[in-house]
Order: C-alpha cells, then sequence, then structure tokens
C-alpha cells in the first residue's frame, strides 16, 4: 500500500494558497502572519484589529477543533522546551528582520513573482538548512 501522508500535506497547500488568496481579494493586502500579529504588537495595525484577532483565533483554534478527528500525529518534534523555545524566538526576530514570514514571503510572494519574496525565502529554507544540520549533526541537541 501507499503511504498517504502526502494528502494531508496537498490539502493543506491547497488550504493555505486559498486562504491567501481569498485574504487578498477581500482585504486587498498580502496574509502574512508575522505582519498580521505585528501589527497588533506594536499597534500600527489597530485600525483593523478585529480582523487581525479573528485571524489569529483562527490559527490557533482550528488545530484544536481538529485534533478529535486525528488519534496520534507523528511531528518528528523535540522534546527539548529550550530547544523548542529558542527556535521560536529565532523564527520570531527572523521575520521582522525579514519583515515578513512563510505566508508573506513564502506564499504570497513567490505566486506574486515579488523578488523580495523569493528572495527572503530562499533566505529563510538556507538558514533553517543550516540551523537543522548545526543542531542535529554538530551540536546534537536535536
Amino acid at each position: 500500500m501507499i503511504e498517504q501522508d502526502w494528502v494531508f500535506g496537498f490539502v493543506g497547500g491547497l488550504m493555505i494558497g486559498g486562504a491567501a488568496a481569498l485574504y487578498l481579494l477581500v482585504n486587498g493586502r498580502i496574509m502574512g502572519a508575522s505582519g498580521i500579529l505585528g501589527g497588533l504588537v506594536d499597534r500600527s495595525g489597530w485600525s483593523t484589529a478585529a480582523e487581525r484577532l479573528a485571524f489569529i483565533a483562527g490559527l490557533v483554534l482550528v488545530p484544536i477543533a481538529v485534533v478529535p478527528f486525528f488519534t496520534t500525529v507523528d511531528t518528528h518534534i523535540t522534546g527539548n522546551w529550550a530547544v523548542i523555545i529558542v527556535a521560536g524566538l529565532l523564527v520570531g526576530a527572523g521575520t521582522r528582520i525579514a519583515k515578513g514570514c512563510t505566508s508573506g514571503h513564502g506564499v504570497c510572494g513567490i505566486s506574486r513573482f515579488s523578488l523580495r519574496g523569493i528572495v527572503a525565502t530562499v533566505f529563510y529554507l538556507l538558514a533553517g538548512g543550516i540551523a537543522m544540520v548545526t543542531a542535529r549533526h554538530i551540536l546534537g541537541i536535536i
């Protein structure tokens, strides 16, 4: 029997792409999660706070809502909380430095043939690969 895990990635990609297109059509803005959250944190996006909060709530609540439908999910994530926290902080810092995240640059930027989005995506994928090689094979912490 052929393994079917690729279907989840395919459906998830379609959902993210569809949501990004809908967000752009309805709001006229790019669906970048870091920018949406960042606008709430630095108060630059408070004029659209309700929309931003609804988006963030969806990011948090939808995965919780689908948990009952799946008995086990093998994420291969480390059990080392220090690594998880440092990784999260580094991702957050990287999205602010790059002025965007995977949804903004990777999904929306590349689909619009944005040179800035393409370059940012190449560099964050390279940085992620280097971080994994360093953490797993050199430092042995993952």
